[in-house]
């Protein structure tokens, strides 16, 4: 058969009707397992590892809480996003230094959402084992930061061999006597479950402040505002640098091109939204690599400055050569 423009024509005129993509394709996730969820990559002479944790479903009624509902939904929905419910990944980071195996947060346990809770398993999966794992820092105590901090039958930390580190103003806040009473009801089950997190492993608790190193080439860096003591984690080897973002910036859309949308998760939304565009600019300016824990796995790439505002780019994912 010759293929002629007329041809061509015929044949698309013929084809069925189901290979019309909708709009917005209904993509899910197939029953069962799937792949490993972790991905690794160098950095200088740092091994990096991304290690999930499940996915959360959010109510995106947190999103832009300072705009009309409407502005959110239809921006979603240009995006082909769920405007009703935020699909959001939960991205931890091992970095392996040589001399250290350092872990950034440590999930949600098997107490938050069911679809999270997945770290050890990944981890597994990765090659790494949870006992060689010498180092945990901890960017907030919010539940899928802190709750999977013992183990499933909440007697011994998950990760035995650890030393960890926290903001001073982020642990005092949590564990100041009789906070419970001092937040809306909503959020009481927060409190209790940081205190059931930070609690015992306090004694092998440093508390930190912005730029001091956890161990050389990782250094913590204040960005308050999702939580009073928030910090995200500087990467730094051979003349590369990437960020570990924490909650400081949550969603790959909002977050860059409307860096002055408040999200109802953030503590203080106006101190939230001024670290934003701080570090937003510092990480286009600098042309540092990120990864967020709550963008798209493996949630690893940069940011593009565009006029006033901002672009994630993912960086391409890369098979190894085994």
């Amino acid at each position: 058969m010759t293929l002629t423009r007329r041809t061509i024509l015929r044949s698309a005129l013929a084809a069925p009707a189901v290979l019309t993509l909708p709009a917005q394709a209904a993509m899910t996730a197939p029953e069962g397992e799937q792949n490993a969820g972790w991905y690794r990559f160098t950095l200088g002479t740092f091994e990096i590892t991304v290690v999930s944790d499940g996915n959360l479903l959010v109510p995106t009624t947190t999103i832009g809480t300072n705009q009309p509902r409407e502005a959110v939904t239809s921006f979603l929905e240009d995006r082909f996003l769920d405007p009703a419910t935020n699909y959001s990944h939960t991205n931890l980071v091992l970095i392996d230094t040589g001399d250290a195996k350092v872990l950034i947060d440590v999930g949600s346990g098997d107490k938050f959402q069911p679809t999270a809770g997945r770290v050890v398993a990944n981890l597994e999966a990765a090659g790494i084992d949870i006992g060689d794992v010498t180092h945990v820092a901890l960017t907030h105590a919010h539940p899928d930061h802190v709750w999977g901090m013992m183990d499933d039958f909440g007697d011994e930390p998950r990760f035995p061999e650890a030393e960890y580190s926290i903001a001073a103003a982020e642990f005092d806040w949590w564990m100041t006597e009789g906070r419970v009473d001092m937040v809306p009801e909503m959020i009481q089950g927060f409190v209790v479950g940081a205190q059931n997190a930070l609690r015992p492993v306090a004694e092998r608790t440093t508390m930190v402040k912005g730029n001091d190193q956890i161990v050389p080439g990782v250094t913590m860096i204040d960005t308050p505002g999702h939580t009073p003591g928030h910090m995200s984690v500087m990467i730094e080897s051979e003349g590369q640098s990437m960020m570990v973002l924490g909650d400081a910036i949550t969603h790959a859309y909002a977050s860059f091109e409307h860096p002055d949308w408040q999200f109802a998760t953030d503590f203080d939304p106006d101190m939230a939204v001024r670290t934003r565009k701080q570090l937003l600019d510092r990480l286009a300016t600098d042309r540092i690599a990120v990864v967020g824990y709550h963008l798209p796995f493996p949630g690893v790439g940069h940011v593009l400055r565009r006029g006033s505002a901002y672009q994630y780019v993912a960086a391409p994912w890369q098979w190894g050569d085994g």
